[in-house]
């Protein structure tokens, strides 16, 4: 599973022209799911990025996560993100899971984040999104489990 984790002012995301979901000061988490990932690997990643310190403190240091400032998810799933680019310049997917099991695990993921306490927002798996957002900082991240 892979995430790409944004801090931002603002991200929404429309299908169809339409917002389904939307936060304000928080995160936006764009996620992958390989073939090999599973239920343990979703709970394990919703604990790192709630808990991700990428927020600043008084002194301006990273050191506020999504629990600490009371911010919000806002999670798309792409599986994009598990391309393999070693060979030509066509991305391969083969090591995407199916779509299938890559929606429940995408959901158990967004479950995971609001059992730990953060509000989360979803886009709709499997659809053509158009995701907009305010970078704040710009600050992001790669997590991999």
């Amino acid at each position: 599973m892979r995430a790409v984790v944004q801090r931002v002012a603002e991200a929404s995301v429309r299908v169809d022209g339409e917002v389904v979901g939307a936060v304000e000061r928080g995160l936006l988490v764009l996620l992958g799911v390989a073939v090999d990932d599973d239920e343990a690997a979703a709970a394990r990643l919703a604990r790192r990025v709630a808990r991700l310190r990428v927020f600043e403190n008084e002194e301006g240091r990273f050191d506020r996560s999504l629990l600490d400032v009371g911010g919000a998810a806002l999670v798309v799933s792409q599986f994009t993100l598990i391309a393999n680019t070693a060979k030509g310049n066509r991305p391969s997917f083969t090591e995407a899971a199916p779509p299938e099991r890559a929606q429940r695990l995408y959901e158990r993921f967004c479950d995971e984040l609001e059992a730990e306490g953060v509000p989360a927002e979803t886009g709709v798996f499997g659809a053509r999104m158009g995701v907009a957002l305010v970078n704040d900082g710009p600050v992001t991240i790669v997590l991999d489990t």
